[in-house]
């Protein structure tokens, strides 16, 4: 599954004509601490609650006042364990989508992604995630599995995301090993580029804690 699929139409983006009181009101009924603001299809930032309380006159325009805004996001065509790491890594209740182009898709939220793991069984998976940089001309899923399986380890899912600014592509593995030392010397070995590899269970469980807290706070 990726990025795209998991895109919840319910909340709409803010836009710089919307008020601080109105994204004070969005942000509480929609029981999210963080809301993308817009410009036309344009992705301008995440605003939060704290961002908002800031403002000198919640009843102005956004695009009148001063905002800092951080402006993470994860790509459309990403896989659902990237968009669960910029969650985790930015302690985020949602993060914006954006297309192929670079424009506002959408948003998943962080109920989006328990949701879809619910019942699972995935926050006692201790499954390990790496990332390949390659041209298009190197990939090969048998050699590549011939890697992973020489070091007694499995291939679970794949996905492949291509950068067409460097004209290359992001091969993402899930494996069924969380200590990826001797795989990531075996790519390295034979010439691949390791862009990133992480543990995805741990990435889950901090998640997991921050929605248990979310779920808390809501039912108070």
């Amino acid at each position: 599954m990726i990025a795209r699929e998991l895109i919840n139409d319910t909340f709409p983006p803010l836009k710089l004509s919307d008020s601080g009181l109105k994204a004070i009101n969005w942000l509480e009924e929609f029981h999210l601490e963080h809301l993308p603001l817009v410009d036309q299809i344009d992705y301008v930032g995440l605003v939060t609650e704290e961002d908002i309380l800031k403002l000198a006159a919640l009843d102005q325009p956004l695009a009148n006042q001063p905002l800092s805004l951080s402006k993470p996001f994860v790509k459309a065509t990403q896989p659902i364990f990237e968009v669960v790491k910029v969650l985790s890594k930015h302690k985020l209740t949602a993060v914006p989508v954006l297309d192929d182009g670079g424009k506002y898709a959408g948003l998943v939220t962080l109920p989006d992604i328990m949701k879809h793991y619910a019942e699972s069984g995935i926050f006692d998976d201790s499954n390990g995630v790496v990332v390949l940089e390659m041209h298009m001309q190197q990939y090969s899923l048998v050699h590549i599995a011939g890697i992973v399986e020489s070091e007694s380890a499995k291939i679970l899912q794949v996905y492949v995301t291509p950068d067409l600014e460097k004209e290359t592509i992001d091969v993402t593995l899930k494996i069924n090993q969380n200590d990826l030392t001797r795989i990531i010397a075996g790519f390295e070995r034979h010439g691949y580029n390791v862009t990133e590899h992480y543990n995805q269970g741990e990435y889950l469980g901090d998640l997991k804690s921050r929605y248990d807290a979310l779920m808390n706070y809501l039912n108070i």
